[in-house]
C-alpha cells in the first residue's frame, strides 16, 4: 500500500499538519522539524501526491504547453529546453499538440479540464487572437515566438521578423545577386507575412534586383522540398531567403536532384539556426534567433504571472545575428 502522510507523521513523531507545511512552498516550518519530516518520508519511500494537494491550493502547477507544427526539428529543440526550464521552476508541462486545430475555443475548454495554471502558446504561425483567448478566460499566458506589437493583447516573447527578413535581404545583396527569390512557409502565417515584408522592403531599395516570392504549404522539409521543385520549371532565382531552416534543407534536397550546386548555382540562406543546420553534410548559412534567451525568457513571464496575474502585457524582443557558413557565396 501507498505511504500516506499519516504513516509519515507516526514514524516522526509529529502531527499531520506539520508534515503538509513541509511539503507545502512557503509553509512555515523550522528547520528542525523539516529535517525530521523529510528523514521520516525517505526512510518509508513517501512521496507527496501534487494532485491531491491541489484540490486544497487550487494550483496544479501544470503549465500548458501547446504548439501547432511538430513536423519541425526545430521544436524538439524548443520543446527540451521548455520542458527542462519550467521542471526547473517546480512546475509541471503538459505538452499539447494543436497541429489540426483551428478553433482557440475547443483549445481552451480543453487545458481548463486539465485546471493548468498557465498556458505557454509556442508558434510562430497562429494568430494573435488564439492566445488572448486564453487571457480572455483569465488564464495567465505567453505567446512565444509570437508576432510583435507595440501594444501586445498577451505577452510576447521572440524575433521581430520583419528586422530578420531585411537581414536576409542585405546578405543577398551584399553578395552581388541580381534576382533573389523569398521562398516562406504558409502564407497565412504571421511569420510568414512578417519575414516577406522585411525582405521586400530589403530588396526595394536596390532597384537593380528582381525579386519574386513563393509559398511552401507547411513548415516542413516536405513542403519545401516540393515547392523548389515546382519553382525549378521555370527560370530560377540566383539566390533566396528561405523563411525557416527546415524549408530550407528540403529546397537543399530539391536543387541537388536538379544537378544545381549550392552556393555556385543558386545560393541558400535559412533562418532559426537549429542544429541539424550547422552539420558538415548541410551547412546552412541562416539568421540566427536567440532560441534559449527567448525561452528562458518566456518561462520567467509565466512564473512572474502566477503570482500577479493582472500583469501588464509587454512584448519582449531579442535581436538576430548571421550565421556564415556554405550556402552563400563570399560577398562582393
Amino acid at each position: 500500500m501507498a505511504v500516506t502522510l499519516k504513516d509519515v507523521a507516526n514514524r516522526a513523531g509529529v502531527s499531520t499538519s506539520a508534515v503538509s507545511r513541509t511539503f507545502t512552498d512557503g509553509a512555515s516550518v523550522s528547520v528542525k522539524m523539516r529535517r525530521k519530516v523529510q528523514k521520516a518520508a525517505a526512510e518509508l519511500g513517501y512521496s507527496p501526491n501534487f494532485l491531491a494537494r491541489s484540490l486544497t491550493t487550487r494550483r496544479t502547477k501544470l503549465i500548458g504547453l501547446v504548439s501547432n507544427n511538430f513536423h519541425n526539428p526545430i521544436f524538439l529543440e524548443v520543446f527540451d529546453l521548455f520542458t527542462r526550464s519550467l521542471q526547473d521552476r517546480g512546475l509541471r508541462p503538459l505538452l499539447v499538440n494543436l497541429s489540426t486545430e483551428t478553433d482557440p475555443e475547443n483549445s481552451v475548454r480543453m487545458l481548463q479540464q486539465y485546471s493548468v495554471d498557465g498556458v505557454i502558446v509556442a508558434s510562430s504561425t497562429l494568430p494573435p487572437a488564439f492566445s488572448k483567448a486564453f487571457r480572455d478566460k483569465m488564464i495567465p499566458v505567453v505567446n512565444t515566438f509570437g508576432r510583435y506589437s507595440s501594444s501586445p493583447q498577451v505577452h510576447v516573447v521572440g524575433i521581430d521578423n520583419i528586422e530578420a527578413g531585411r537581414m536576409a535581404a542585405y546578405e543577398l545583396v551584399a553578395r552581388g545577386h541580381k534576382t533573389v527569390g523569398f521562398l516562406g512557409g504558409p502564407e497565412s502565417a504571421t511569420s510568414t507575412q512578417d519575414r516577406l515584408q522585411g525582405f521586400r522592403d530589403g530588396i526595394a531599395a536596390h532597384p537593380e534586383i528582381t525579386m519574386q516570392h513563393s509559398f511552401a504549404e507547411a513548415y516542413s522539409f516536405k513542403a519545401g522540398r516540393m515547392e523548389m521543385l515546382r519553382l525549378s520549371k521555370a527560370p530560377l532565382a540566383e539566390a533566396y531567403f528561405c523563411g525557416d531552416d527546415v524549408l530550407s534543407i528540403g529546397v537543399l534536397s530539391a536543387l541537388r536532384d536538379i544537378g544545381k550546386k549550392v552556393p555556385q548555382d543558386i545560393g541558400i540562406i535559412g533562418l532559426n539556426d537549429m542544429e541539424m543546420a550547422g552539420w558538415e553534410s548541410i551547412s546552412l548559412t541562416t539568421v540566427a534567433q536567440p532560441i534559449k534567451q527567448i525561452i528562458t525568457s518566456s518561462v520567467e513571464l509565466m512564473v512572474a504571472m502566477l503570482d500577479e496575474p493582472d500583469r501588464y502585457p509587454e512584448a519582449r524582443l531579442f535581436p538576430c545575428h548571421v550565421v556564415e557558413r556554405g550556402t552563400l557565396r563570399p560577398r562582393a
